[in-house]
């Protein structure tokens, strides 16, 4: 955690600390945890994260007792207090068995794709692995350790996870969505993580009239694909050019260029109704 603080200041149980000065026993098991970005001053679908976090903890039998109120006043502070950055905001509880439960928030180091990325696309390798709690998002230490180092020996930028039948559910950090033909594939909501992004995605798609189908795609399908593009908090819709030495020519597909062009504009609407609000 104390690798993770970054800029000046963080939160812990409602009052602004400097990094310099951080516990490093502050995150006990067991925790959760959401990762929001901040622009201009917005934390972007702020209610939907908080809402997804008190699922996470329902999930492990436990009630998150501090009010969104409280926590969306906490937010506040932290970005006040590090001068409004545009940067992800990490919020952690800890010790959820416990009536003192333990709130942080703060900034983390943030990477979001160059325009480039977004006009090449990138590249992805398959990883067998299955989460024990998909719906829950909870801090895995070895799990995102074991990740890491497999990215870095592949030199790639996401992979995605298979389960023990040979399905593809998600991302080691994102949401995956295939397209074939008109139509584009995600993995059930109960298999995987709810993305908020994900969410917002199956909206915008709607509205625009595609066909989306929950349906998990086999590792035998790839060939079949027209495209596939990952989503999450950094990346918003970015276009799959490779899965292991599968070719896909996703960043010239139709649908995919529709749906991230429309989740922008929802985002910029999102962030405009709240500018007077943060």
């Amino acid at each position: 955690m104390v690798n993770e603080l970054y800029l000046d200041f963080y939160i812990v149980n409602g009052k602004v600390c400097s990094v310099k000065e951080v516990n490093t026993d502050l995150i006990n098991s067991p925790s959760i945890y959401e990762v929001i970005r901040v622009i201009d001053g917005v934390p972007l679908y702020v209610e939907e994260h908080l809402m997804r976090m008190r699922k996470s903890a329902r999930l492990l039998g436990f009630k998150i007792k501090k009010s969104d109120d409280e926590i969306l006043y906490e937010i506040k502070r932290l970005i006040a207090a590090n001068n409004f950055p545009n940067l992800n905001i990490k919020l952690v509880f800890s010790d959820l068995d416990k009536n003192n439960q333990m709130f942080l928030a703060y900034f983390i180091k943030s990477y979001y794709p160059e325009k480039e990325v977004y006009e090449n696309g990138i590249h992805t390798i398959l990883f067998n692995i299955v989460r024990e709690n998909p719906n829950a998002k909870v801090v895995n230490i070895k799990f995102k350790e074991k990740i890491k180092k497999e990215l870095e020996d592949k030199n790639a930028f996401e992979a995605l996870l298979v389960n023990e039948d040979g399905y593809i559910t998600e991302g080691s950090r994102s949401n995956i969505f295939f397209v074939i033909d008109d139509k584009v594939y995600t993995a059930p909501e109960g298999d995987v993580l709810q993305g908020i992004t994900r969410e917002k995605v199956l909206k915008v798609s709607k509205e625009l009239g595609i066909e989306i189908i929950e349906k998990n795609i086999h590792i035998d399908e790839l060939k079949n694909l027209d495209g596939a593009f990952m989503t999450g908090t950094s990346v918003n819709v970015l276009p799959i050019k490779t899965i292991d030495e599968i070719k896909l020519n996703s960043v010239n597909n139709k649908i995919i260029k529709e749906i991230g062009l429309r989740y922008i504009k929802d985002m910029e609407n999102y962030i405009e109704s709240k500018k007077n609000l943060f």
